[in-house]
């Protein structure tokens, strides 16, 4: 229960505060965050101004989007971007030749893609490691090292890190961490809170909520760090657009009450597929079975909505056949919108990371990656069990004897 706190004042869940954080316009009382669809400002004289001169520098729609991302996850800056990837480039853009990263293996195709064929050539050296062992961290980092880069939970495999132990690694080591916190969200987990120097989000993803905007937020714990991010955003110039500020921040709106039927239905499909005889592995971490459930647990509110499995049939095409079959598990990139998705990152998410290398980090070729959505989990475990019946079916008979006339 809230409690009171005198002069009007509650200690308020943090849902509750997100909410109320998402201000009325002071000049109309509008409800809704006004669309500053404007490239420039009127100044009173030369450099003097209302706090904004040219839209790419600051606008007041973004402006507002970054204070509530900022508020979210606990931090005291935060900077917004067109895309995740943009939001990513401009923490790499931090580090100088001769830097090296320490990164997650079971990575975003984007993150591998950009760190790899981008920055590798500029002269900053990409380390890859299992980052559920923070051992494996602590044995990567070489006086080189400026920035240690984890997902947890990792896409597609949902593996999941230590954040407050490579935490204290990376200040050990006087290195940045850098915690994708894209597939918990920070209605589930707020890394600042557990020691990381900077959090990632696609918000085109759970924050939107909608997958009708494209979006990336860098914030950062530092008001020196955020500075930088912010000198990088104006100098590198890829703003996210007032109408999508506005998207996201409408999402938002409702990001904890979506995350929680999320979560709910993303459990029910895992201990769904966790027993069908023709699924050989669940990955989500909410399962106990999952290596990384304790943690899990212990660092997050919930589990996401996100699940993967492998099939019996460890082949490509039958992962192709699969996805090519279902119904309300809707083909597509992406994740985290209303509506359930379902991929295959051999083919799609992950294509531009070489396959020895993919595979070595768990992304087999019968790997299935779902975004469960906000229909009802009873017709979405339908869906899947229809899709099985239905390869079982073709199976059998491919499988039968064929007459001879």
């Amino acid at each position: 229960m809230p409690c009171l706190a005198g002069n009007n004042t509650y200690y308020m869940s943090n849902a509750t505060q997100v909410i109320h954080s998402i201000p009325t316009d002071p000049l109309t009382g509008a409800i809704s965050v006004p669309i500053y669809q404007t490239s420039t400002f009127v100044q009173e004289a030369p450099g003097v101004n209302k706090g904004f001169d040219y839209a790419r520098t600051n606008n007041p729609t973004r402006q507002t989007l970054e204070q509530i991302a900022a508020k979210l996850e606990n931090g005291s800056t935060a900077a917004a971007f067109a895309s995740g990837l943009a939001a990513i480039d401009a923490v790499v853009k931090l580090l100088k030749s001769g830097d090296e990263i320490v990164a997650v293996d079971d990575i975003y195709g984007g993150a591998f893609r950009l760190f790899t064929q981008v920055y590798e050539k500029f002269g900053i050296k990409v380390t890859f490691t299992d980052t559920t062992d923070v051992t494996n961290v602590f044995n990567a980092i070489t006086p080189a090292t400026k920035l240690i880069w984890i997902e947890t939970p990792t896409n597609p495999t949902l593996k999941i890190s230590d954040i407050a132990a490579i935490a204290q690694v990376a200040k050990t080591y006087g290195c940045l961490l850098c915690v994708d916190n894209t597939f918990a969200s920070p209605a589930l987990q707020q890394p600042l809170n557990l020691g990381a120097d900077l959090v990632i989000h696609s918000a085109t993803k759970y924050l939107g909520g909608h997958c009708d905007s494209i979006a990336g937020l860098v914030v950062a714990k530092d008001a020196e760090i955020g500075k930088q991010i912010k000198f990088i955003q104006n100098a590198s110039g890829a703003i996210l657009s007032p109408f999508d500020s506005w998207l996201i921040i409408r999402g938002i709106e409702t990001l904890h009450l979506r995350v929680k039927q999320h979560c709910a239905n993303a459990l029910a499909v895992a201990q769904y597929l966790e027993t069908h005889p023709q699924v050989a592995t669940v990955y989500y971490p909410g399962l106990p079975s999952h290596p990384n459930h304790a943690i899990a647990k212990q660092q997050a509110k919930g589990f996401g909505g996100v699940v993967s499995f492998t099939l019996k049939n460890d082949t490509l095409q039958a992962a192709v056949n699969f996805v090519s079959n279902t119904e309300l598990f809707l083909l597509a990139e992406s994740l985290g919108g209303v509506k359930s998705l379902i991929c295959h990152p051999a083919n799609m998410t992950h294509k531009t990371i070489p396959e020895a290398t993919r595979q070595a980090a768990g992304v087999a070729d019968s790997l299935i990656r779902l975004s469960v959505g906000l229909e009802e989990a009873d017709d979405l475990i339908a869906d899947l069990a229809a899709t099985f019946q239905l390869l079982a079916t073709q199976t059998t008979q491919q499988n039968q004897p064929q007459a001879v006339n």
